[in-house]
């Protein structure tokens, strides 16, 4: 059995420990806010772009502009999102691992695969694999749709030069506080929504748009690229901070349970050590008396 001064140590590491969780728990219960309401007001908006989007391209030839162009598929890309930090369980390595059978599956068909990793962990996990066509670590903490302008910015030119025929992201898709799962979209090349038929079924106005289609999706294609890195970056931030407060709070628990049963163990070697001593007395006290 340990010495009491080693379980008392112990305690009062497990304690310390608790105490840094607990603050940890709270830091993410309160980023988590900020993030959720800025991700929860922009999928409206993403989701209009989306309609609108699929309303324009229903009636267009796929070929009409370079990033709707359709070809044979022998370059991939992924664009993984990650977070920048870690300590929230498992929602990095869901998403790593998403990405990993899919590069599988598409090199098992016979298809090369590049990477470009949003994200610290993301670009830190693939780094070896020689995949890594360009990365962005360090920007998911403060990221602008500036940057993720950046990120689309370069892999439509990328595209566009011909070095990858299709473009799917990878990202943590926020369902709940308690549910965060991987998700993949393909965003190049921008075909017609499924959802334009739908709405086409559900309201079969025809719409005068001025200036012409054509204009519109010249303009409307490059945004159309921000908005899906824009809005795959805000699920990942607010489904990091929701798994990282899950995660601190389980942390947590499990330190009171550690407490608990260290304090159990400290109790039985205390009264191990009284029940010692009151025998060497009782046993000293007899053998006076004889």
């Amino acid at each position: 059995m340990p010495s009491l001064k080693d379980v008392k140590t112990k305690i009062g590491g497990v304690k310390k420990t608790s105490q840094i969780t607990k603050a940890m728990n709270m830091v993410a219960a309160a980023k988590l806010r900020g993030a959720q309401m800025k991700m929860e007001d922009f999928r409206p908006y993403a989701g209009k772009f989306n309609a609108a989007m699929g309303n324009l391209s229903s009636n267009m030839d796929a070929g009409a502009f370079p990033l709707m162009e359709v070809r044979p598929v022998n370059t991939v890309e992924l664009l993984v999102v990650t977070s920048d930090r870690g300590l929230c369980g498992s929602f990095n390595a869901n998403i790593l691992k998403t990405a990993e059978r899919m590069m599988k599956q598409f090199e098992d068909d016979g298809k090369k695969v590049s990477l470009v990793c949003i994200g610290k962990k993301g670009a830190s996990y693939f780094r070896k694999t020689g995949k890594v066509r360009k990365s962005y670590p360090d920007i998911m903490g403060t990221f602008q749709m500036f940057n993720a302008r950046a990120v689309a910015q370069d892999i439509a030119a990328n595209f566009l030069a011909g070095a990858a025929d299709e473009v799917q992201v990878i990202y943590g898709k926020f369902f709940s506080v308690a549910s965060q799962k991987p998700a993949t979209q393909a965003i190049l090349p921008v075909q017609p929504s499924d959802r334009a038929d739908a709405a086409a079924a559900a309201a079969p106005a025809d719409y005068i748009y001025e200036p012409s289609t054509n204009e519109i999706m010249e303009v409307m294609l490059p945004l159309y690229l921000n908005v899906m890195v824009y809005h795959a970056m805000l699920e990942v931030s607010a489904s990091e901070h929701a798994a990282r407060m899950s995660a601190m709070d389980n942390a947590t628990n499990a330190c009171k349970d550690m407490i608990k049963n260290l304090t159990l163990i400290y109790n039985k070697a205390r009264q191990a050590g009284i029940t010692a001593e009151l025998m060497d007395i009782v046993g000293g006290a007899e053998a006076l008396k004889g």
